[in-house]
This record gives C-alpha cells, sequence and structure tokens, in this order.
C-alpha cells in the first residue's frame, strides 16, 4: 500500500489507551482514531442485551465516519460479548479483539498459583472460565472481578489521584497462598488496570508478573496489517496526527489532554452518542 494504514482503537473509555501506545510503538507509520464510548461506561454495567446494540451502532458510525483499515476492540467485555457480532455486521473490515490473558499467566508462572484480575462481568462470563479450563487446568487459579479499578483508572486519567487503600482494596485478593506457594502471575484482564500498574507494584504484598496484554493486541494488529499490505513504512509520519473521539458531551480537561498529549495524541473532538435504552 501507498498509503498509511488508518487504526481505529476502541474502548467503552480510557483504558484502551495502554493498547493504543503499544500498537503506535510498533506502526508509528499509522493513522490513529482512538475511540473512548464514554457515554456508555461502564460497559460492566449494561445488561447485555443493551450491550451488543450499543456497541454495535457506536462502531458502526466510526466506520462510516474514519473508514478503518484495522479496528482494535481494546476491551475484554465487547470482545468476549460483541466481537462475533461485529465480524457478522462489517464481514470486510478485520477486527482485533482483547481476551483475558490465561494462557501467558499459566505459561511463566513457576508456582502454577495465578490469578486473573478484571471486571465482575469477565470473571462470571462462560468465555473466561472456558480458557482456564484450557490454559490454565494445571494451576490453582483466582478469579477476582473488581467493581471498583476501572473508574479509579478513568479517574487517575483526569488528575486525580486514587488512594492507596482503595488500589489495595481491590487487588489485594488476587494475592493467594496455597499448599506452600504463592501467586506468581497475576493476569489484567480489563485494559484500564495497566493504567494503575505503578500503584499495583508498589503496595503487592510481595512481587508478581502482572501480564498486560496490550503487547500481544499490539502484535497482532500488526501482523494483520503486514496480511493487508501495509508494509512499515519508516519514512515520513503520517499526515494526520492521532484523534481521540468521546461519546459524552463533557469536553476533556486540561489534565486528560495532558494525559493524552503524553501518549501521542494531540487532537480531540467529541461526537456525542447518548446511550438511550429501548
Amino acid at each position: 500500500m501507498s498509503r498509511a494504514p488508518r487504526i481505529l482503537v476502541f474502548d467503552s473509555g480510557l483504558g484502551g489507551l495502554t493498547v493504543f501506545v503499544e500498537v503506535a510503538r510498533l506502526r508509528p507509520d499509522a493513522e490513529f482514531v482512538y475511540a473512548a464510548d464514554e457515554a456508555g461506561f461502564p460497559y460492566g454495567a449494561l445488561p447485555e442485551s443493551a450491550l451488543a446494540p450499543r456497541v454495535l451502532s457506536v462502531i458502526g458510525r466510526l466506520i462510516e465516519t474514519y473508514a478503518p483499515d484495522v479496528a482494535v476492540i481494546a476491551c475484554n467485555t465487547a470482545s468476549t460479548l460483541v466481537l462475533p457480532h461485529l465480524r457478522s455486521a462489517f464481514p470486510t473490515l478485520p477486527f482485533v479483539g482483547t481476551v483475558p490473558a490465561i494462557k501467558p499467566a499459566a505459561y511463566q508462572s513457576r508456582s502454577k498459583v495465578i490469578s486473573v484480575l478484571a471486571t465482575p462481568g469477565t470473571v462470571a462470563r462462560d468465555y473466561t472460565h472456558d480458557l482456564v479450563r484450557t490454559y490454565a487446568a494445571d494451576c490453582s487459579v483466582t478469579l477476582i472481578g473488581s467493581s471498583a479499578l476501572a473508574s479509579l483508572a478513568e479517574a487517575f486519567m483526569q488528575g486525580e489521584a486514587p488512594s492507596d487503600k482503595a488500589i489495595l482494596r481491590e487487588i489485594a485478593p488476587a494475592f493467594v497462598e496455597d499448599g506452600g506457594q504463592r501467586t506468581d502471575s497475576i493476569a489484567l484482564a480489563c485494559t484500564h488496570y495497566p493504567l494503575l500498574i505503578e500503584q499495583f507494584e508498589r503496595l503487592a504484598p510481595w512481587p508478581v508478573t502482572w501480564i498486560d496484554p496490550a503487547p500481544a493486541i499490539a502484535r497482532r494488529t500488526d501482523h494483520v496489517l503486514e496480511d493487508l499490505g501495509f508494509r512499515l513504512d519508516t519514512g515520513e509520519p503520517p499526515a494526520n496526527p492521532a484523534l481521540a473521539l468521546f461519546t459524552g458531551a463533557a469536553e476533556p480537561g486540561p489534565k486528560l489532554r495532558e494525559a493524552l498529549r503524553r501518549r501521542g495524541i494531540d487532537r480531540v473532538a467529541l461526537e456525542p452518542m447518548p446511550l438511550v435504552f429501548a
């Protein structure tokens, strides 16, 4: 291809920025649209019957407006529930999803005591339990569904400082001692959670390996682009700087704009898409 590829990175909020950074690192030649469906955040609070139509509607508008070459669904909830619907509705567009990183957590663990830190919805889903049975049958696996961490990460990106007490309360159940062994690998099964990794590491009762799925998602995205004929171009940077788009009605504040700039996003736009239940 003689033009720059265009990549849509989509999440319910700001967690997908952890994925955006890794994809942008591998594909600095690409044009990016980062879309945060903050009008629908948090997806875990939506009934499943409402989530699929919501994501299909928002993604459909984004595809119509920005014509991406690949769409990265940087959200475990949307990936596990809506990805088949997206691929059926938009069969010519490649989608890269996000799944709980249970396989690498089990592979890297020496103690075979691992934890999966996720949202309550992801913990409850059959898809997650199937991954445990398939890839971590030889491990003692603890599934922790946090109802607060994603919101704490959102607040952190807005310039607030989550308290150590609040963070520790959410991550403490992931640290388990079992038969003389203890947790040594924790899969971060929500893209929001790596935004708080510095606090996680500082507050951890003992050192563990935190598994961030973002690098693997970036590698998969790069492979898809290669298959589409978009070879990495190390020459001129893309003509259009990265854009962050928000579906809420409120303008991002200065703290968030600065956080976006630090991650390579200089343009911000609002495209309000209110959450409406039929």
